[in-house]
C-alpha cells in the first residue's frame, strides 16, 4: 500500500497529504526541521546545499549533475537506520530530484533558478521550475501536466532494468538510499538505457534542422542499405 501511495504522489489528489509532504521537501529553508503537520505545505526542510550547483559548468551533462547532487544528499541526511527514517528519505528523494533537474536545466541555458510553489502538483511544479520566467506568469498546460504524470508512472513501473538492477546491487551492500540511487542514475545515463531518450531528441532536432520532412527519414529507416535508424524503437 505504501508503494501505491508514493506512486500516486505524482499527482493524485486523493493522497493530498503525501503529495503535500513531498512538495514541502523540495528546497527547504534554513530552519530546524519540525514534524510536518497533515495538510501543511510550508517548506520546512533544513537547507541542504542547492548552491552546490554553482560548482558545475553550464555545459555539464545533466546526468552528471543529477548523480552528484543526489549522492551529496547523504551528507545532509546520513543514514542512521530505521524504517521511518528511510520512508522520510524516500519523500526527500522524490521531492528534491525534480528540483535538482530543473535547476540544472536553468543553469545550462543561463536563466535564473525558479523555486517550487506549494500550490502546484508534483508534475506542475516540475514544469513550472523548468519553463517559468521571473518576468512573466506561467501556468503549466493541463495536457503537458497529465502527459508528464503518465510518463513518470510508466517509468516508475519499468521493472527489472539496468538501473533498477544497479540500485539493488549497490543497496545490497548496505549503502544508503542516496548513494544507491546515484549509482542507478549513472547506469541510466548509458546510451543503451535511459540515454536512448537523448538520442531520440537529437534525432528529432536533426530532422527539424533538415526541414522537418519526417517521411524522408522514415523511408531511409526502411531502406536496408541506409545506415540511418529511427532511435527509440
Amino acid at each position: 500500500a505504501k508503494q501505491v501511495l508514493l506512486l500516486e504522489a505524482f499527482g493524485d489528489h486523493q493522497v493530498a497529504n503525501v503529495s503535500t509532504e513531498v512538495l514541502a521537501r523540495t528546497i527547504g529553508a534554513a530552519v530546524t526541521e519540525p514534524a510536518l503537520a497533515p495538510g501543511r505545505s510550508t517548506a520546512v526542510e533544513p537547507y541542504w546545499g542547492i548552491d552546490g550547483l554553482d560548482g558545475f559548468p553550464a555545459t555539464a551533462h545533466p546526468m552528471a549533475v543529477l548523480s552528484a547532487m543526489i549522492a551529496s544528499l547523504s551528507a545532509y541526511y546520513p543514514q542512521r537506520g530505521g524504517t521511518e527514517e528511510l520512508d522520510l528519505n524516500i519523500l526527500r528523494l522524490l521531492a528534491k530530484t525534480p528540483t535538482i533537474a530543473a535547476f540544472s536545466y536553468k543553469k545550462s541555458i543561463g536563466q535564473a533558478f525558479v523555486y517550487p510553489r506549494n500550490d502546484l502538483s508534483y508534475t506542475e511544479n516540475f514544469l513550472h521550475m523548468m519553463f517559468a520566467l521571473a518576468a512573466e506568469p506561467y501556468r503549466p498546460s493541463p495536457v503537458l501536466d497529465r502527459a508528464l504524470t503518465l510518463l513518470l508512472i510508466l517509468h516508475a513501473d519499468h521493472e527489472q532494468n539496468c538501473s533498477t538492477s544497479t540500485v539493488r546491487m549497490v543497496g545490497s551492500s548496505g549503502a544508503n538510499l542516496f548513494a544507491s540511487i546515484s549509482a542507478g542514475i549513472c547506469a541510466l545515463w548509458g546510451p543503451l538505457h535511459g540515454g536512448a531518450n537523448q538520442a531520440v531528441i537529437e534525432m528529432l532536432e536533426e530532422i527539424v534542422a533538415d526541414g522537418g520532412d519526417y517521411k524522408k527519414y522514415v523511408e531511409e529507416a526502411k531502406d536496408k542499405s541506409s545506415a540511418f535508424r529511427l532511435m527509440g524503437f
